[in-house]
Formats: C-alpha cells, sequence, structure tokens
C-alpha cells in the first residue's frame, strides 16, 4: 500500500481556511517548529510498519504490540540518510506479526491503528499524536530532529501532568520541572538531593497513562518543562534516533506494558531473596570462612558472601583487571568455594571493565584487541584513581571474548553471582572509540559519547548470554551498578550505589527503587546500613536500614569497613533485632518469590508506587511508604528518636503486621514506634504465605507452607495467586514449568468466612501432597465452627494473638474449602 500526498496540501488549506493576519501569524509559528512545514509526501504500510516520507526526514512507525509504537528517523532534517546505531531499549526479538494492524487517510492525517491505539500523523507538519480508546493521550510537540551532530526530541505536555522519570535520581517523585544529565554518573555519598547518578533512564512515565522511551545511550539532558513549562525535551550527542512510545489504561497497566516492550526480567535464582553477608572487602580466604561461620554460630541466616576488590589484589590500587586470585591472600579458592557451596552458601565475585596497566593481563588485553582505542587504532588510557587504565570495548566481539575468558575460569571454579563495578563507566572518556560488532556500521567506530548510556547494558548482555549458554540449567545472578532501559532482561540486579551512610542517605532510598522499578528495573535496592562515610557506629540508623531492608528487592549490608556492615559485629539489641528481621526475610520466602514471579510473569515490579493502585491523584508523589507486592504497605523510618511514625493509608482496613491492631485507612495515623518494631501494615483481605525458620533458601520445603489471611468482614471477598517452581530451572516460566496455588475469601452477611483453595499447573519435581496451615488474623473471638469440606476439624486458638490456626493435607490437584462461622 503506497499513497503519494500532493506537496500543495498545506498552501492550498492555509490560503482558504485563512485570512491574511492568520495566515502570517501560522507562518511564524511553523518556522518556530523544527518540523512544522516538513509536508508528508509519501507513505507505504510493510507489515506492523509504516513507512512515511516527507520533505525533510523520512521515517518508520512500527506497531510493536503492548499498546505501544516505535519512531525511527532514517533521514536528517536536511534530508540526508542517517545511520542508527542498533536499538538498545527493545529486544532483538521485538517484531509482532500478527497485530491486526490498519491504515487510514483522511484529508489531514494518516493513522497506523491496531486493537485499541492509534498513531497519527498530520500531513502538513508530520507530527504525531498517539490515541487510546480514540483518546489522544499523547502528541508530539517538535518531534525528532537530527542535525549537527544532535538528535532531540520534543513532546507537548499538559498544564497538570505529573511525571515519573530519568532514573536514579533524588529529585522527588513528580520529575517535572526539573532538567537532568542524561550521563551516567557516580555520585559518591549523595544524600538527600542528586541530579545525576549511576544509572539514568532516558525515559518519562506520565499520570496521562503512556511513557515516552527514548532509545538514545549518547551523552545529553533530559529538561521535563523545566526550560518550557509545557514541552519534555530530550537531547543527546548524536547516537540513534528513535524513541518507543507505550499507551496504558491505568498507571498499573502502562508500568506493565512498558517492561513487556523492554523486555521482562528472567526469574532470578531463589538465593536472591536471601541474606548476603558483604564489605569493602574482606581481605582474605580466612576471613571469609570465619564470617560465614559467625553467621552460623550466632544463628543468622546467610546465603551468599560477596568479595570486593581484595580477591585479585591485597591493596585498592594496582591490581584492577588482574582478573585471578591473590594466591597469597587466596591460596585455596576453589576450597573455599567447595566448603561455603557445602554449606548452601554462594560466591559472588567482583569484576570491573578497567584493564590496568600495571595489571597481571595488560599485554593479553593488547595483544588480542580487547580494548577500547584511540583513533590511531591504539588502546586509549588514561589516569584514574585506581591506576593508568584501559577500558575493555564490550561492544566488540574480541574485547567481549577475551573478557569473557576469566569469567568462564571462575565459574568453573564455582564462582555462582557476579559483581559488575564502575559500569557507568566511571570513567569514559568522550573521544575513546568503540568498535561495535555486528551492528551493521562497516568500519565506523562510535565514540564514548555516543554510546556512554549503554555501556552497562551491554556488558550485563555480555555476561547474562555467555552464561546461560555456558550453564544452561541456571540462572544467573548479575547485580550491576549501571545500565540502560531494557537492561533488566539481561537479569540485571541494580543498586544505588555509594549512598552516604546516614539519614540523608536513608531518605530517597524509596523514590530511587520506585522510580527505577516502574520502567523495568524491578531488583533495584541499596547498600543496607549505608556505604560511604560515617566516623561512628549509629546504632538506629543501622537498625532501621536493615528493617527497610527486610521488604526490599534484595538483602545486602554493604559499607566501607571502618564500621561492619555485618550484624555478627554488633552488640545487643542491634544483633537480636536484625535476627529478627533477618529470619522475617526468610520465613516471607514464599511471599517474596511469588512477587519475583508475578515480575517475571507480567513485570509487576516488587516495590511499588501506592499509586499503581490507590489512585494517581493522590499517591502519585508519595515517596514515603510504598506496597510491598498489593498486600503489604511498608513506610520505612527516614529520622532518628520517633516515638511515633506518620503515615498515610489508603482507603480500607490495615492491620498492624506485627501486632494486628486494626487501623482505619483513608486517613494519617501515627503508628507507636518501638526500637524493634517497623511501620508495615496488611490490607484486610490478604493473604501473604510464609514458612518458618529457614536458614538457607535452599532448605525451602516447597511442601510445607503456612497460608495467613487477614480478616475484616468489610471485605466481601479477596483473591491471591501463590507461585511455585523448583526454583532453580531457567526456563520455568517460558515452558510454564510452575504451579498456581488460588486461595479465595468470601463473607456472607452473617460474617461468616470461606476460605477456597485450588491449584494448576505443575512442575518436575513436584511433590504429590502439600501441608498448609491456615492461620487466620483478625477475629475478635474464637469462631463457633470450623469445618474442611464439610467435616468438622480441630483449631488452635490463641486468645491474646487473636489469630486461628488449622492445618490440613491435600493433593497438589485438590479443591479445598473451610467454613469458618
Amino acid at each position: 500500500m503506497t499513497t503519494r500526498v500532493r506537496r500543495s496540501v498545506l498552501s492550498t488549506v492555509v490560503s482558504t481556511a485563512l485570512p491574511r493576519s492568520l495566515l502570517a501569524a501560522f507562518s511564524v509559528l511553523a518556522l518556530a517548529s523544527g518540523n512544522a512545514l516538513a509536508e508528508v509526501e509519501q507513505f507505504s504500510l510493510k507489515g506492523n510498519t509504516l513507512h512515511v516520507d516527507t520533505e525533510t526526514n523520512d521515517f518508520t512507525i512500527t506497531a510493536l504490540g503492548n499498546k505501544s509504537f516505535q519512531v525511527i528517523y532514517l533521514t536528517d532534517d536536511g534530508g540526508k540518510s542517517y545511520l542508527n546505531l542498533p536499538a538498545m531499549a527493545l529486544p532483538a526479538e521485538t517484531a509482532i506479526n500478527n497485530l491486526d494492524v490498519s491504515v487510514s487517510e483522511t484529508p489531514d492525517a494518516i493513522t497506523l491503528a491496531y486493537n485499541k491505539v492509534a498513531a497519527s500523523i498530520d500531513k502538513q507538519s508530520h507530527a504525531i499524536s498517539y490515541s487510546l480508546n480514540g483518546e489522544m493521550i499523547a502528541k508530539e510537540r517538535d518531534g525528532l530532529s537530527v542535525s549537527d551532530n544532535k538528535v532531540s526530541l520534543s513532546f507537548a505536555l499538559d498544564e497538570d501532568e505529573k511525571l515519573y522519570g530519568g532514573g536514579q535520581r533524588v529529585l522527588g517523585m513528580d520529575r517535572r520541572g526539573n532538567t537532568m544529565p542524561l550521563y551516567n554518573k557516580a555520585h559518591y555519598g549523595y544524600t538527600t538531593s542528586s541530579n545525576q547518578m549511576y544509572f539514568g533512564l532516558s525515559a518519562v512515565m506520565s499520570s496521562k497513562h503512556y511513557s515516552v522511551l527514548f532509545d538514545n545511550t549518547a551523552s545529553g539532558q533530559l529538561d521535563i518543562g523545566s526550560s518550557t513549562p509545557d514541552e519534555l525535551l530530550f537531547s543527546a550527542q548524536g547516537g540513534r534516533a528513535s524513541y518507543i512510545m507505550v499507551l496504558g489504561e491505568s498507571l498499573a497497566d502502562t508500568v506493565q506494558s512498558t517492561v513487556a516492550v523492554t523486555g521482562k526480567q528472567p526469574l532470578p535464582p531463589r538465593w536472591l531473596l536471601g541474606n548476603f553477608a558483604s564489605r569493602f572487602g574482606y581481605k582474605s580466604q580466612d576471613e571469609v570462612t570465619s564470617v560465614v561461620d559467625a553467621f552460623n554460630t550466632q544463628d543468622i541466616p546467610v546465603d551468599a558472601v560477596v568479595l570486593d576488590l581484595y580477591w585479585f589484589g591485597k591493596d585498592i590500587q594496582g591490581h584492577m583487571g588482574n582478573l585471578s586470585w591473590d594466591s597469597e591472600t587466596f591460596p585455596e579458592p576453589e576450597k573455599m568455594i567447595s566448603e561455603l557451596r557445602n554449606q548452601d552458601v554462594k560466591t559472588v565475585l567482583i569484576t570491573e571493565p578497567f584493564i590496568l596497566t600495571t595489571s597481571k593481563q595488560w599485554e593479553s588485553a593488547v595483544a588480542n584487541n580487547a580494548l577500547a582505542q584511540n583513533d590511531n587504532g591504539t588502546p586509549y588510557t588514561f589516569d584514574f584513581y585506581f591506576g593508568n587504565t584501559g577500558l575493555v570495548d564490550v561492544f566488540n566481539e574480541a574485547g567481549q571474548d577475551w573478557f569473557w575468558q576469566y569469567y568462564e575460569m571462575l565459574a568453573a571454579q564455582g564462582v555462582a553471582g557476579w559483581w559488575g563495578d564502575l559500569g557507568e563507566p566511571e570513567v569514559h572518556p568522550d573521544d575513546i572509540q568503540h568498535t561495535w560488532s555486528n551492528a551493521g556500521l562497516g568500519n565506523k567506530t562510535v565514540s564514548g559519547a555516543e554510546v556512554h548510556n549503554g555501556y552497562g547494558h551491554q556488558w550485563a548482555k555480555t555476561v547474562y548470554n555467555n552464561l546461560t549458554a555456558l550453564q544452561p540449567d541456571t540462572r544467573p545472578f548479575v547485580l550491576m551498578r549501571s545500565g540502560f532501559l531494557g537492561s533488566q532482561r539481561y537479569g540485571m540486579v541494580p543498586w544505588t550505589g555509594d549512598v552516604s551512610r546516614s539519614w540523608g542517605g536513608l531518605k530517597p532510598q524509596v523514590e530511587l527503587a520506585l522510580q527505577m522499578s516502574v520502567f523495568g528495573m524491578a531488583y533495584t535496592h541499596s547498600d543496607l546500613g549505608g556505604f560511604a562515610g560515617g566516623e561512628t557506629f549509629d546504632a538506629e540508623l543501622y537498625t532501621r536500614w536493615l528493617q527497610f531492608g527486610t521488604f526490599s528487592p534484595v538483602f545486602r549490608p554493604h559499607a566501607q569497613d571502618n564500621i561492619a556492615p555485618e550484624p555478627i559485629f554488633h552488640a545487643d539489641p542491634v544483633k537480636s533485632i536484625a535476627r529478627k528481621f533477618i529470619q522475617l526475610r526468610y520465613d516471607m520466602l514464599p511471599y517474596n518469590y511469588s512477587l519475583a514471579f508475578e515480575n517475571a510473569l507480567y513485570g509487576t515490579p516488587l516495590m511499588r508506587p501506592l499509586a499503581m493502585k490507590y489512585g494517581e491523584s493522590d499517591w502519585f508523589e508519595n515517596a514515603e511508604s510504598y506496597l510491598w507486592g498489593d498486600a503489604l504497605l511498608v513506610s520505612p523510618v527516614t529520622s532518628p528518636n520517633q516515638v511515633a511514625w506518620s503515615t498515610a493509608l489508603p482507603e480500607g482496613v490495615w492491620f498492624d503486621f506485627f501486632s494486628d491492631t486494626r487501623y482505619q485507612g483513608g486517613q494519617t495515623v501515627d503508628y507507636p514506634l518501638t526500637q524493634d518494631n517497623f511501620p508495615v501494615w496488611v490490607k484486610a483481605g490478604s493473604f501473604i504465605p510464609m514458612v518458618n525458620g529457614l536458614k538457607r533458601t535452599e532448605q525451602f520445603d516447597v511442601r510445607q507452607i503456612d497460608m495467613h489471611y487477614w480478616y475484616d468482614n468489610s471485605v466481601a471477598s479477596s483473591s491471591y495467586t501463590y507461585y511455585e517452581d523448583d526454583g532453580k530451572n531457567p526456563a520455568s516460566v517460558e515452558k510454564g514449568l510452575y504451579t498456581k496455588l488460588y486461595v479465595r475469601s468470601s463473607v456472607d452477611e452473617n460474617a461468616a468466612l470461606t476460605l477456597t483453595l485450588d491449584s494448576e499447573g505443575s512442575y518436575i519435581g513436584m511433590p504429590k501432597q502439600r501441608n498448609i496451615t491456615y492461620v487466620i488474623h483478625g477475629l475478635r473471638n474464637k469462631p463457633q465452627s470450623v469445618s474442611i469440606d464439610g467435616n468438622s476439624v480441630p483449631v488452635t486458638w490463641d486468645d491474646k494473638g487473636k489469630t486461628l490456626s488449622l492445618a490440613f493435607s491435600c493433593d497438589y490437584q485438590q479443591s479445598v474449602e473451610v467454613l469458618i462461622m
């Protein structure tokens, strides 16, 4: 289908419809806009892609599914062919062939539509507007522009519109009114304000339920209505001329569609949800084994030990790039790893992409063309904190292959997890040259400025893809400090960098995690307890941060070791409180693992803004609280010496997770604080599966589940889906090798409670029976009768805690009904 549009359409429409004075005004406005006079000349539909030619820019719009479109400019503003870098925000297999795509034409516009969404191109200006269910949701202002080594993207903003965006920044949840660099950069010791950090995102998500994803990795800037109040403007120093528009029915739908388009996070290994022993850093093999022994003897669960840079050198400076064990301090690393593995403790190692000229591998890296180069083809070297260095060219196959050989050797020794640090990269000269293999660029190299924000993404891609090939039966663990849109599809687990060990460092952690999670980086977490600085130990700060970590995607205390980050080195009551909350973390493994399953299936974050469930008008800007799944509302204590913590609760009935005290929502309440409790509420009608007493995630027995339920007669019905698999199979989601346990509640007019249980699905090794204990909270008196499938059963009633417990066994495919009267 090809249609040519007459070039005279603009002059015809204007001269016949407008008086001369308005025509002159229109011309001025049109000239002020970069693309206002670029008429559409012809268009054609090929598959899901609409090809559009204008007087200046030729471009394509592709229907991607998930209520989204991709726009790519093929020529610059002068009509010259433009060489785009490959897409990073989208998976390689994005093209969808079964969409019912249509193109329609009116005298004024060309519209590409499918399902409920449409992209309409104005014939006079080629500006694109986007609609959902017939209602325009978003529109280009000046659209894409490509000129003079600059790529920009301009959208119009409504007056009352609020926006998430930019990734890791400390600016408040509504980022409107801010200008921020699009350049990943370390911010050591940040606290309550930061405009530039480790992991930026060239994307926004609007309260009008759309996302704009600027698929450009170059150094640039994001201006969200700061310079011009009604304009959203991305700009970059060259790079790819493309963006993705995602539309949604609601904020939650927009989040899910955005993640579906950029790629869902693979299901992680179950041990990711355990406790990590980590610091900067363990300096010897003996120290590592003694730390794990201390966790064991002090009865504190632990699942992994993380080794910082001392594994390859005795000093901080001079050794980066050795990529092999320091044989004096770690004389028998394989024995150490094996002994830890026999205790179900995983070993995680740090690596960095900098190869010092003083390191053991420098000559090998040079000989194998593994490093980014100068213009003359020699390795580009520069000085930074750790020494004089080169940088691995992770875009180049030679660099990837050379770097990977060291990961492969370490994997053979038993290393189970991979920590990529300094991957912004921390120092990355603008004029350093990368050779991007298989990018269709011929002999053309790309500069550091053009690909800076994609470096960590490409590094993670290399590690993840090679690990899945090397260990096809293992789920990779890839901890990285920096990446790009879509990095989650390579299993990336980001953290929020070298945060100040202070109350100011703790305060922004909810904002940072939520801003990342809505764009797919659902495992964003902080160094619990804080990393940088701190001359004396602040017991309350440390305790509150670990309590918050209990309800975070990753539980990893990590810090400079002048103050121990591990609870084993602190006295009571700090240690006993930490033990209690770490144990709670393990007890909640079934619930937390189900959250990981939801994320892998649907892209739903583990930490969720309240606005995803309770309405944007009231909650869009809230960064004081968050939802941990749908059941729990968490409000971290971020100020010292508090006797009560003020928290706004959404409508409904809420229970204190620790005391079962009932709260009426729709108001701000004061939560009474003690040093060993924490502001966590459970929504009435919620189910939370738990277990008791795990010391390792490997000990989890899927046959034993305590299903907690919070009853209130104001909730007529509720439901919950619990997901379960073997915890290890990388193909669980892809091949449907998991089971779903459906639990539902209903309360009749006499306040009788009915709980039903059904299941579907199976996986290899699934046991035939499970033992379930229902624990019912919120009852005021002991029920008169309890029956299972019509048969009366014995129960346990805790009169002090007002909880009812009943245990039963059932086959995996068996339906069970419990009636409590």
